[in-house]
């Protein structure tokens, strides 16, 4: 089974006692605008699509078992205030919810936990790293985040991406032509054009308007490809199978 929720209570009682070491993935990401042209759950689509296919990859694995958990999908989204479609919730609110989620498996001895998250605004990022370090230094929790925007993650993920230019952009557009195609209006896609605004150098307090977003989007959705998608997801898919063992050893 791939779904933690899917399982029995029994079934999630035998987990620690298995021969294989669990490994639970919490999907992550934020409901906020991606553009005139693609779905405002973009951030956790992408997420939950990383964890759906590592877990397939290791589903004969013979040393980790992985489960994923119901995903969280919102997030802390100041930047995208102003635009329809965007649900904010606060640092404490999430910090909060992330350990409540992880104390509780913590206390069945499901203690390694990985957040994979697709929501890079970096409030968003600092309040899941310090989530991290309360479950391992207040719960003796093994918990990890998978971080991409760290450098040596960044640089294997596209030249959009490694620019900042990738909210609702090539990168995000492609991924989800790859998995939900239906949920792209490809019509308008095509005719939007290249927003050079990098999210990577926005100040903490900015926003969309802001920095130019007039459309809640950066980068070139119109180049978008379900191939490139395709290809990203594999790439993502390793690092997220690389942390899943790097995570399985401790």
């Amino acid at each position: 089974m791939t779904y933690f929720a899917d399982l029995s209570s029994r079934q999630v009682a035998a987990l620690a006692d298995g021969s294989r070491t669990p490994v639970l993935l919490l999907p992550l990401g934020a409901i906020e605008p991606h553009g005139p042209h693609a779905p405002l759950g973009t951030d956790p689509l992408i997420s939950r699509g990383m964890c759906e296919r590592a877990a397939e990859r290791l589903a004969a694995d013979s040393e980790v078992h992985v489960l994923v958990l119901p995903e969280v999908p919102y997030g802390v989204t100041r930047f995208a205030a102003g635009f329809a479609g965007g649900v904010h919730i606060g640092e404490e609110t999430l910090h909060s919810l992330l350990v409540d989620i992880g104390a509780a498996l913590i206390g069945q001895r499901l203690s390694r936990i990985l957040l994979v998250n697709n929501h890079f605004e970096p409030a968003h990022l600092v309040t899941l790293r310090r989530a991290v370090e309360t479950l391992n230094f207040a719960y003796d929790g093994r918990v990890a985040l998978l971080d991409l925007v760290r450098r040596r993650h960044a640089q294997r993920l596209t030249e959009e991406f490694r620019s900042g230019e990738c909210h609702a952009g090539r990168y995000e557009t492609s991924l989800v032509l790859a998995d939900r195609p239906e949920l792209v209006d490809q019509v308008v896609m095509r005719e939007l054009p290249h927003v050079p605004v990098s999210l990577a150098s926005a100040p903490a307090d900015g926003g969309f308007r802001e920095l130019g977003m007039t459309e809640a989007y950066c980068g070139s959705p119109a180049e978008a490809t379900a191939e490139e998608g395709t290809e990203t997801f594999s790439t993502l898919t390793d690092l997220l199978v690389e942390a899943i063992r790097e995570l399985a050893r401790e």
